[in-house]
């Protein structure tokens, strides 16, 4: 199954080190878990979906992982997610739209109890034109700022879209 190059590009862009401790928000079917884990010796990556059918076929992608102790999978919300617990080296999320289609002050607290010290945000998106992308940027740029992250914007082509990365720390 061929990996879409947004999900190769963000976790390329995350620089994930063997010993990481990440996170990733609205993981899908496992696809960027998968290749998170390929970086991991000693650490670890928590995925978490709102959709049980999703976290159940991101299992079986990574059964192997999941027996390694690199990888574990839990049907839940952001929102819903408990504050603190051992720190996150390293949060991530692809095409998650709540960082820039509403107030995200309340999540972006939570992730704030959740980011180790020198931990690090990273919000990736695709977005389908150029104009999308300005907009979406800009406002998820803006969010961060609003709720005291630092961001750092970068951006990549591919033929057929403009992909984002925006890093944010506190």
């Amino acid at each position: 199954m061929a990996i879409p190059e947004r999900l190769r590009w963000a976790v390329e862009t995350l620089d994930v080190r063997p010993d990481d401790r990440v996170l990733e928000l609205g993981c899908g079917t496992g696809v960027a878990a998968e290749l998170v884990c390929d970086a991991l010796t000693t650490g670890t990556i928590t995925a978490v979906d709102r959709s049980a059918k999703a976290i159940a076929q991101a299992e079986r992608r990574n059964a192997a992982n999941i027996t390694a102790g690199r990888a574990t999978f839990q049907v839940q919300s952001l929102e819903d997610l408990p504050p603190g617990g051992e720190p996150y080296d390293k949060i991530f999320a692809v095409n998650v739209n709540l960082f820039w289609t509403k107030d995200p002050a309340a999540e972006l607290t939570l992730l704030k109890t959740l980011l180790a010290p020198t931990g690090t945000l990273h919000l990736f998106y695709e977005p389908p034109s150029q104009e999308k992308a300005e907009s979406l940027s800009r406002t998820v740029t803006e969010n961060l700022k609003h709720n005291a992250f630092t961001v750092e914007l970068t951006t990549a082509r591919t033929p057929k879209s403009t992909l984002l990365s925006l890093k944010a720390t506190v």
